[in-house]
């Protein structure tokens, strides 16, 4: 079950709330609970038990890693929880990549290959994974004591809003929120959750779906006969294609916990006004950035290292990682390679350029080696993808890919929204619309007009177009 299909909206949504706000606050969480697994069975009924099932191990594995005071206990059920953990994530994710690469490594020595069953890959499981493993490294480092109540941990897990497709939610900033949520249960906040879930669904289908039936009509295209104005044309649509499909699923994950009373981290901060690549991954993907911070970058050292290698080093490390994360395939790694790289090169001088340029040339700039980034991951093939972008830089001018003044519009539209934060009214709408937490009365009329307008733009959409892919679902 997706956010933005009719059956979650019209079905399950109003459902879902209409039984969790007529029942008592304490039983809430069993609702919420139950209602978590029931969405999650819809579109994935086999693989809810990989969830369950590892719950239960971790939970136990934490409970007797934290009554422990034998150091050595401890690091042992750290490592076995991590590595069931990992081991699950390489199993459904990774072995069919390693496999394919291995038969293509035996092809060329004349050895015959694994013959093997592809396997279906669960959804969300690289978010719930990474989780998991928060769960039991703050437990360990003794950032927050683990849960005593098993529900309320497999509530943590499975927390619909945040369940397919983030945002990565860390142990410790969600914990006491099960018990006590962080805002009142207020007419006010079900509103202003309302609107963020509106907005987010706006942009997810009146901008995202529109955009991304443009770009799957250009990269279907012959590369080889491309122009460079269809090519253009065809990574712009992708690039404001991605950022709303996955900023609006946040936005909408966001939204729902408000009405319910958590507070979710943010995971998008307009990262298409970003002046680097550094900053560009303090403002995309939030959350995957932390927790690669916390988890993986600082364990390796961080800056605290002896060499200027080893740091430069680790960037790359993060963000080779960081690409894999996202799939199992050459392309994704490459992706993640080629944002370390400019990373490093920030690193070594190449932010003290900027530093000397205006500020919307440098936003220009990045905002084009993001783009050329997104080529490698869109595209599944690194031949392919290196094709594509010499399309884009090709003395060809002829245009065979019609630019109507619809595609315009909608392009206008998805970079006028995408850039507006860089202007002061723009930043105040994002704050009045996104983080107001003053219970003003006078709001609320604009608040629930601009929701239900966008809700009955989207679900129209949705029943007539049909075209409706979420990009992070595969992740």
């Amino acid at each position: 079950m997706v956010f933005s299909s009719v059956v979650f909206l019209l079905y399950f949504l109003p459902l879902f709330f209409l039984l969790y706000f007529l029942t008592p606050i304490r039983f809430r969480n069993a609702v919420l609970l139950l209602s978590s697994i029931l969405f999650y069975s819809w579109g994935a009924p086999k693989f809810i038990f990989v969830i369950l099932g590892t719950t239960i191990i971790d939970f136990l594995l934490v409970g007797k890693m934290d009554k422990s005071s034998n150091e050595k206990y401890r690091n042992f059920f750290l490592i076995t929880s991590v590595s069931i953990n990992l081991g699950l994530l390489f199993y459904f994710k990774y072995l069919n990549f390693f496999l394919d690469n291995l038969n293509v490594a035996t092809g060329w020595l004349g050895i015959s290959g694994v013959h093997y069953a592809k396997l279906l890959l669960p959804i969300g499981i690289s978010f719930y994974t990474f989780e998991t493993i928060t769960y039991v490294v703050d437990v360990y480092r003794k950032v927050h004591k683990p849960q005593t109540n098993f529900w309320n941990y497999q509530l943590y897990i499975i927390f619909f809003p945040k369940l397919i497709a983030g945002p990565i939610i860390r142990y410790h900033d969600f914990a006491d929120q099960i018990s006590n949520r962080f805002f009142p249960d207020t007419y006010y906040n079900r509103i202003a959750g309302f609107t963020r879930f509106s907005i987010g669904l706006g942009k997810k289908i009146l901008i995202a779906n529109v955009l991304g039936a443009y770009a799957d009509k250009i990269f279907g295209y012959d590369y080889s006969a491309m122009d460079k104005v269809t090519a253009w044309l065809g990574i712009l649509c992708y690039t404001f294609q991605i950022y709303f499909d996955f900023s609006g699923y946040s936005d909408m994950a966001l939204g729902l916990a408000r009405m319910m009373g958590f507070s979710l981290p943010e995971n998008f901060n307009s990262p298409y006004t970003s002046k680097s690549i550094t900053e560009f991954w303090r403002r995309w993907h939030i959350s995957l950035g932390n927790w690669m911070k916390n988890y993986l970058y600082i364990p390796l050292g961080g800056n605290k290292v002896n060499s200027t290698f080893r740091l430069y080093f680790n960037l790359v490390l993060v963000f080779l990682a960081s690409g894999f994360w996202h799939g199992a395939s050459w392309n994704f790694i490459f992706w993640g390679c080629f944002h370390g790289a400019f990373l490093v090169l920030e690193r070594g001088g190449l932010s003290k350029f900027y530093a000397k340029l205006p500020n919307a040339l440098t936003i220009l700039l990045n905002f084009v080696i993001v783009m050329i980034g997104w080529v490698y991951f869109r595209v599944e093939h690194f031949a392919d993808a290196s094709l594509f972008i010499s399309r884009m830089f090709s003395l060809n001018n002829f245009t065979a890919f019609e630019i109507s003044n619809e595609k315009i519009f909608y392009l206008s539209i998805a970079a006028f929204f995408a850039l507006f934060t860089t202007f002061n009214v723009g930043k105040k709408l994002e704050n009045y619309f996104y983080f107001s937490t003053d219970e003003n009365r006078s709001s609320v009329p604009l608040m629930m007009s601009i929701s239900l307008a966008l809700l009955i733009l989207s679900v129209s959409s949705i029943a007539s177009i049909g075209f409706n892919p979420f990009i992070y679902f595969r992740f």
